[in-house]
Parts: C-alpha cells; sequence; structure tokens
C-alpha cells in the first residue's frame, strides 16, 4: 500500500475515535481481551490484571493504558487500537482469555 492511502487510513481511523488520551509513562498494553457470547466484556493488562470494559476505558482516559482511543456506539464507550502500522497488536488480533 502507498504512503498516501497509509495516511489516509489512519486519518480516518482517528476521525472515528472520540478521544485519543495521552499515555502515562508507565501505562500498560492491552494483551488479551476477555469475552463473553462474543462481545468484548474486559481487558487483560500487560501486567497480568484483567478490568472491565469500562475500567479499561477510565483507565485509558487517565493515561493508564497506552495505544488506544475511545470510540462509541450508542450510550456505550469502548477502546480501538491506535493506527500504528503493525496488524498484530490491532485489539481484534489479540487472544481471549479467561477471568
Amino acid at each position: 500500500m502507498d504512503t498516501n492511502k497509509k495516511d489516509l487510513g489512519a486519518k480516518l481511523a482517528y476521525a472515528a475515535l472520540d478521544e485519543v488520551p495521552s499515555p502515562k509513562a508507565d501505562a500498560k498494553d492491552i494483551v488479551g481481551l476477555v469475552k463473553s457470547s462474543g462481545r468484548i466484556t474486559g481487558y487483560r493488562l500487560s501486567d497480568g490484571s484483567i478490568v472491565s470494559k469500562e475500567e479499561g476505558v477510565s483507565m485509558a482516559k487517565a493515561g493508564e493504558i497506552q495505544g488506544v482511543g475511545i470510540a462509541h456506539r450508542n450510550d456505550s464507550e469502548y477502546l480501538k487500537s491506535l493506527p500504528d502500522g503493525t496488524e498484530n497488536n490491532n485489539l481484534g488480533n489479540l487472544p481471549s482469555v479467561s477471568e
């Protein structure tokens, strides 16, 4: 894909976000998704902890989770991966984990 198409894709991805928080120096990564009936209900973080979807949104807003932005569907907020040119760290590509 040429650079212009990548840039346009990144701009569109950012445009779909309501908020892009600035992560703190010690911000955690999301390394797994907790799912129930195929829907994301929580996240496993790089320190091994598991937080609910709502807690993850609050943590991201506070700069405690990196690599994500905040989006919404209807009245529900959720996390989306920030475009960085790497597919394997996108939330949709992370493994599902048990609570």
